[in-house]
């Protein structure tokens, strides 16, 4: 791997808190300027990890389940996602 690249495991992150939830510091970490990126976790089941909130500034958004099911609900309609699931929320613009 060049100087360029990097990998990282999830343990290898900076793990901040945030309301009570945990979040690993991806974009800080390998330095990421051109988007944002950052790893949420529950620490129990039925925990909210991610706050409702709109996309109208402008921003799309791309989760992935790395282990364990989320719900998302988008627009009032409710998405399963289990392990290995992406979900895509489209700048509403």
């Amino acid at each position: 791997m060049s100087a360029e690249s990097r990998a990282a495991h999830i343990s290898d992150f900076e793990i901040g808190t945030h309301e009570g939830r945990r979040w690993a510091q991806v974009r800080a970490t390998f330095g990421i300027s051109a988007f944002g990126v950052n790893a949420w976790t529950a620490d129990e089941p039925d925990q909210i990890v991610i706050n409702e909130h709109t996309e109208d500034d402008g921003h799309e958004e791309l989760y992935f389940v790395v282990s364990g099911r989320a719900v998302f609900t988008i627009d009032g309609d409710e998405v399963d996602a289990p392990t290995g699931t992406f979900v895509f929320v489209r700048d509403p613009a």
